[in-house]
């Protein structure tokens, strides 16, 4: 007998190992618990359908707004071209924020009673019903608990309502727990209507709620056009929503743009009044002066006189009026930014210069203002804006100074006009220059006058055709199918929340496992060899390797026969191999009794030792007298021939069982006898199989060690625990076992790199399928 431990040649293994997880085998391994995903699915499934029936629809409500990017109002029937009231031109970006402007929804959600809600319990849940709702509660004055707290109203008659176990009547303001309340009836109530649950809120929280739903944006770069879309459980009331919203921002754009107009009117009014007096005053007195002096006519040198000197009155008071309007737009111009207010009126103003300096700085202003409700001063808009109007101030100072020396001179020299013709009309008698001069005023107050009432007209007709620069292109209309929850979405993440759940469970249970399950787990912890793996079977036939039986395991077993001979250190002497584990159970002794009869079944000599003195196994599965066996042996008291039994069905097969349990098996297996036994066996038969004790748990099979050729350990699929793994490979590096290699026992379908497939055609599964033979238990 050789005892080298040290190979000639690498070990045979049987299965290379694969660098990478195998995707097939980890599809397998879940694969074997597709009940459970079934039953996980249909669960999820279920609770898909539950979970969206008690979801609030929300629906989509969109429509279409046209912003005109170009000059409206006065401008388009050529109306006070003089006084330069233009609207500004729209910018698109700035218009979508005054749509989403806190302001502007604040008015909409007070105009529409938002901040109260109604609902109704369904089967479902509670579901809005907005304007379904029999009832409408106004919020005078809030308590905090309103808030906090729904309250149920349910109709107790035709004119009172229950609030959470209170009655009170409608259409009258009550004081509650909750504060002062009025409740309306918008049908006549019935008492045995639904209950109507009423949530508050308060306006500002309802205000940000549907700025959040709010969506403005354009329909592209190049177009002016903003569709709105508004998110709502209730369609009519996101569509009375927007309809509110579209109508709140016409209203302020047109008041916006009647500022100028409105002031300007404002102007003409009050010169009108004051000219009116001063016209009846004069005409007042030409009657009087008339009477007293009995004038019916002047001469016609004194009509040419009168003639030249009214238009040379009428010349200087235009001056002065152009010169009063320039001392009105310098104050503008002078005043700070928060007293300035509106624009003044550039009547009678003739260059076009001033008036587009004027409409440019109103124009810059009411952008300002308007982009100033929505940004903060550090906007970089907003400071362009600011330095513009500086810009533009600057130039306007500049050119009123010009134009106000200009008019300053101009009446000048019509004073100057003014009083040569004065005295010139000297030398007219005296009542007729005294009529003249009264009769002058007259006709200067009275053109004055009427020139006033045509520019009244005119900014009253602008006035009151002023349209926002906006159209409604598509009204708010809501879609037909709810946009949330979405049930597609819904029910594939259930889906796989459900594939989840078991892959979830199933990784955790390998995390937390500590045994073996698959090849890698010893591939990863230990380098010894790898010599087979056998597959889990129902079959409970201690003896698969019956003649002409085909089975997986039966193959498996004949290729672990066929790979004995790459461990042989003698290719014409006997062989020892020795089978043990590191705990009991892992199937030694299954696979050291088929492997001999698989021996047997090719005309080898073989036979098995039952060597595990503390707690043997084979001669009880076998149904095999224990009276005399090797325990007898190895004390003396038997020989070799007493001990040796055939296995019955197997020629070239024995056993010699344990016999009798010794008190000290370790020292029987140390005794000389042992190798006394060896060294006959391997005289008589080609093949020694022996069943030794788990190495973990008692040293007989170290002691047995030096006389084997091989040593097969047995590591089992979900019962070895990993801890062994480590001392397997210090055995291993150690040398304490000649020819050390590993079998993989009662691997899953699932678990096999190998098996899984190779012999599932060809008839290899008849023997396997048919039923067991009930009078042998099965081993392990």
């Amino acid at each position: 007998m050789s005892s080298q431990n040290n190979y000639a040649y690498a070990p045979y293994q049987v299965y290379e190992a694969e660098s990478s997880p195998n995707l097939r085998v980890i599809l397998m391994r879940y694969a074997r618990h597709w009940k459970w995903f079934v039953l996980s699915l249909v669960l999820a499934g279920a609770g898909a359908y539950v979970f969206f029936m008690f979801q609030t629809p929300i629906y989509k409500v969109q429509t279409s707004l046209l912003i005109k990017d170009d000059k409206k109002g006065l401008s388009e029937d050529n109306i006070l071209k003089e006084m330069d009231i233009f609207a500004p031109k729209k910018v698109v970006e700035n218009e979508m924020e005054i749509l989403k402007s806190y302001a502007l929804m604040n008015k909409v959600v007070g105009e529409l009673g938002l901040d109260v809600k109604y609902y109704q319990n369904t089967d479902f849940g509670k579901r809005e019903i907005y304007d379904a709702s029999p009832i409408r509660v106004i919020v005078e004055r809030a308590t905090p608990s309103l808030y906090e707290t729904e309250l149920d109203i349910t109709a107790t008659g035709a004119k009172t309502v229950r609030i959470n176990d209170k009655i009170y009547p409608v259409n009258q303001s009550v004081q509650t727990p909750y504060g002062r309340l009025r409740v309306f009836a918008n049908k006549p109530l019935q008492v045995d209507s639904e209950m109507v649950v009423v949530q508050a809120l308060p306006r500002q929280v309802a205000v940000d709620k549907y700025l959040k739903n709010l969506t403005v944006e354009t329909t592209s770069k190049a177009s002016t056009v903003l569709q709105m879309t508004l998110e709502d459980a209730v369609p009519r009331k996101g569509e009375a929503v927007l309809n509110k919203l579209i109508t709140e921002y016409n209203q302020a754009a047109v008041v916006d743009k009647n500022i100028v107009a409105s002031n300007t009117l404002s102007f003409i009014e009050e010169r009108l009044r004051l000219i009116a007096g001063e016209l009846s005053t004069v005409e007042k007195g030409v009657e009087n002066y008339k009477s007293a002096e009995g004038i019916t006519d002047l001469s016609s040198q004194a009509q040419v006189f009168l003639a030249t000197v009214k238009e040379n009155d009428d010349q200087l008071n235009q001056t002065n009026i152009k010169l009063g309007m320039i001392e009105d737009i310098e104050r503008y111009v002078n005043s700070r930014s928060d007293e300035r207010g509106v624009a003044p009126a550039t009547l009678s103003v003739s260059d076009p210069v001033l008036i587009g300096l004027v409409g440019k700085l109103s124009e810059l202003e009411l952008q300002r203002d308007q982009l100033s409700r929505t940004t903060t001063a550090s906007n970089p808009i907003l400071q362009s804006l600011d330095s513009q109007i500086k810009a533009t101030r600057t130039s306007l100072t500049d050119n009123i100074t010009n134009m106000k020396q200009s008019l300053i001179g101009t009446r000048m020299k019509m004073r100057a006009t003014n009083r040569q013709l004065e005295s010139q009309i000297r030398t007219i008698p005296h009542k007729e220059r005294a009529l003249v001069n009264i009769t002058r005023q007259q006709s200067i107050k009275n053109n004055l006058y009427t020139y006033l009432l045509e520019k009244r007209e005119e900014t009253a007709l602008s006035y009151a055709s002023t349209v926002a620069d906006s159209r409604t292109i598509d009204p708010p209309r809501s879609g037909a199918e709810p946009v949330k929850p979405v049930k597609a979405t819904i029910f594939l993440l259930f889906g796989l929340l459900g594939l989840m759940m078991p892959v979830g469970v199933i990784a955790a249970r390998d995390v937390l496992n500590d045994r073996v399950s698959r090849r890698s787990d010893i591939e990863d912890a230990s380098q010894v060899p790898i010599m087979g793996e056998i597959m889990a079977s129902r079959n409970i036939d201690p003896l698969v390797m019956v003649s002409g039986k085909r089975s997986v395991i039966a193959e498996q077993i004949r290729t672990l026969r066929t790979n004995l001979q790459f461990l042989r250190s003698n290719p014409t002497g006997s062989q020892v191999v020795m089978f043990t584990s590191s705990i009991s159970g892992e199937g030694k002794s299954f696979l050291s009794l088929n492997l001999g009869a698989s021996l047997a079944l090719v005309d080898r000599p073989t036979v098995i030792l039952e060597m595990d003195l503390r707690k043997p196994k084979l001669h009880s599965v076998l149904d095999m007298p224990n009276t005399v066996g090797l325990s007898n042996y190895l004390i003396q008291e038997a020989s070799l021939d007493d001990v040796l039994q055939p296995i019955p069905g197997f020629p070239n097969y024995h056993i010699i069982t344990c016999g009798p349990i010794p008190p000290n098996p370790a020292e029987l297996l140390s005794s000389p006898q042992l190798e006394k036994l060896f060294t006959e066996l391997r005289e008589r038969f080609a093949y020694v199989i022996v069943d030794s004790p788990p190495i973990g748990l008692v040293t007989d099979a170290q002691l047995i060690a030096p006389h084997v050729d091989a040593t097969m350990f047995m590591v089992r699929h979900d019962h070895t625990p990993k801890a062994y793994l480590r001392m397997i490979d210090n055995l291993y590096k150690e040398n304490r076992f000649n020819r050390l290699n590993l079998v993989l026992n009662g691997v899953g379908g699932g678990e096999s790199y190998q098996y899984g497939y190779s012999y599932n055609y060809g008839g290899y599964y008849e023997e396997a399928n048919k039923p067991a033979k009930p009078a042998i238990r099965k081993i392990r």
